[in-house]
């Protein structure tokens, strides 16, 4: 099971994209999800900006340091 959260300022972790995803949740904005389970097995449904979605794929290594935003790693 999974979680799904937008990215907090303060949040921490790292992990590997197993999924990635978009749709138009309230009818007109298009989100972009990825999927990454963190060192600890735990999986979770991230939020991203579509910069970022289009440069990541599916199995490479992501990071979310706090105060900046998440990138490859």
């Amino acid at each position: 099971m999974f979680t799904s959260r937008k990215v907090g300022r303060d949040d921490s972790w790292e992990g590997v994209i197993v999924n990635k995803s978009r749709g138009v949740l309230d009818g007109s904005n298009m989100y972009h999800f990825i999927e990454v389970r963190l060192a600890d097995g735990e999986s979770v449904k991230i939020r991203i900006s579509r910069r970022l979605w289009k440069s990541v794929a599916v199995g490479e290594r992501i990071v979310k340091r706090p105060g900046a935003d998440p990138e490859k790693g």
